[in-house]
């Protein structure tokens, strides 16, 4: 395990392709000033122990360096001992759709990214309690068990997208269903899941699940994005619109919020139904939600003991930037001997 201290020094990689663009400008003056100079065929005579590889090996440790010190600014520290610590708090798993019909704009950008914002300003507003992620479209994916790694869940949710289950549809059924295996019957603690989708639900028998779901103790929240007026499904190649989805008959298929199964959903849960469109609205309420829930305490293992690895980094680019300085850009006269393209047969000549 290992976390980095100060990610915001990673903007100081953009000094590389600056220096990168400034080394090619010299080179670009460097050729036009030789050509007033000399013959650019009588330059190898006037300068015959200028090495240009050499340059380009003193640009690459330069720049290397530069990457050492910006990873030392950083300072990245591996975690070296496990410790188990008691929490307080509930389970929380989302259930994400990431069905076709989730590419609608009826919000901006549209309706998965939308889901993913809600979700992460949810976990950021969370304290101690432990999340998972399931995905779903015609079938249910886990996509994260139940964790306090709030990083690895941003991180895991980031790669949600509309093409990563092959069999489309929405079946709210298997998601509700996945997530009944995702909590520990040893721990006991409360049991807390959102359901995050336009509501469409082309497999039906929802109401059972959700009644098999609140039999073992699980509250269903279901946050709804989209609008009830509907918009088409567009269909993109490299980010533009190319069309949009239609039926078997042709028409253009405009995809609707609908409501009413999700609030279904909850009402059989003990849950509540939530409208999505304004991300503050939605964090604010869930807020409200899950402090009104009582909280559990569980045990949870995480590394207790970071050690910084910056001295190592930093050694590295004092080292690349001595090897720098004291490389020349004169040819080596070991290789020069070696006579590897054939210098002296064409100087002979």
């Amino acid at each position: 395990m290992y976390v980095l201290e100060e990610k915001i020094y990673f903007w100081l990689l953009l000094v590389i392709p600056v220096v990168v663009l400034l080394y090619v400008l010299l080179l670009f003056w460097q050729k036009r000033t030789r050509k007033k100079f000399a013959n650019p065929e009588l330059f190898p005579s006037l300068a015959p122990n200028r090495s240009a590889f050499k340059s380009l090996i003193k640009l690459v440790i330069f720049l290397l360096a530069i990457a050492s010190f910006v990873l030392a600014l950083v300072n990245p520290k591996i975690g070296t001992k496990m410790e188990t610590v008691k929490r307080e708090g509930v389970d929380i798993v989302f259930a994400i759709d990431v069905s076709k019909s989730m590419e609608a704009e009826d919000v901006a950008p549209n309706r998965i990214e939308k889901s993913k914002q809600l979700v992460t300003q949810i976990i950021n507003n969370l304290g101690s309690d432990r999340v998972g992620i399931i995905a779903y479209a015609g079938s249910a994916f886990p996509q994260l068990p139940i964790t306090t790694d709030y990083g690895s869940a941003k991180m895991f949710l980031q790669a949600l997208n509309t093409d990563m289950l092959s069999s489309q549809g929405t079946a709210i059924s298997d998601a509700i269903e996945l997530a009944t295996t995702y909590y520990d019957d040893e721990s006991q603690t409360n049991r807390v899941m959102f359901i995050i989708s336009d509501g469409e639900d082309h497999e039906g028998n929802v109401e059972d699940i959700a009644q098999e779901a609140s039999n073992k103790g699980i509250r269903i929240f279901t946050i709804g994005v989209g609008t009830e007026k509907g918009n088409p499904i567009p269909i993109k190649r490299n980010g533009v619109v190319q069309n949009y989805k239609k039926d078997n008959q042709g028409e253009t298929v405009i995809t609707k919020l609908q409501p009413e199964t999700l609030q279904e959903i909850a009402s059989e849960t003990n849950g509540e139904y939530i409208p999505g469109n304004i991300t503050s609205s939605v964090t604010k309420k869930v807020q409200e939600i899950l402090q009104d829930i009582e909280k559990t305490e569980f045990e949870d293992k995480q590394f207790a003991d970071f050690k910084s690895q910056f001295q190592w980094f930093l050694g590295l680019g004092f080292f690349l930037l001595f090897l720098d300085i004291f490389l020349l850009e004169r040819k080596t006269a070991w290789v020069r001997k070696l006579n590897l393209f054939n210098e002296k047969r064409r100087k002979d000549k």
